[in-house]
């Protein structure tokens, strides 16, 4: 069963809004009330003759920031130019942005990102990181 709460404004007055109140706590997480499946992020590096590309998918978020950090070693290990694919990119937080602005201060030659999906190329637009960074609309193969 609910309740109507009316809500008031700071002074005390009502606002004309009302609230519905469960009588009973609701027992679901943030993902299950929005009717959101998460998506977990998975990072890879696969080094090619000529460059190195270090491959996203999903969400790329705090939860990967160990394995972003050792993408990182290993594309510099290489010596070679980093480009990053992410076509399956589903969310990018701040890590992630965080990630790819350290990647791109660190290399040698222009990171290239390819085929980011649109939310992502605003990210890197609204951060200025475009500046840094190459976008690449199409994947031109790893030799």
């Amino acid at each position: 069963m609910h309740e109507q709460n009316n809500r008031t404004d700071p002074a005390g007055e009502p606002d004309g809004a009302s609230v519905d109140v469960a009588d009973e706590p609701i027992d679901a997480s943030i993902d299950e009330v929005a009717g959101a499946a998460r998506d977990p992020g998975d990072v890879g590096v696969i080094v090619g003759s000529q460059r190195v590309r270090i491959v996203l998918a999903g969400e790329i978020d705090i939860d990967l920031e160990h394995d972003l950090r050792d993408a990182i070693g290993d594309a510099e290990g290489t010596g070679l130019p980093i480009e990053i694919d992410a076509h399956h990119v589903t969310f990018i937080d701040s890590s992630g942005v965080s990630f790819l602005a350290e990647l791109a201060s660190r290399a040698n030659t222009p990171v290239r990102v390819l085929r980011a999906p649109p939310s992502m190329k605003f990210l890197l637009t609204v951060t200025r990181l475009d500046e840094l960074v190459e976008l690449v609309d199409e994947d031109p193969g790893l030799e």
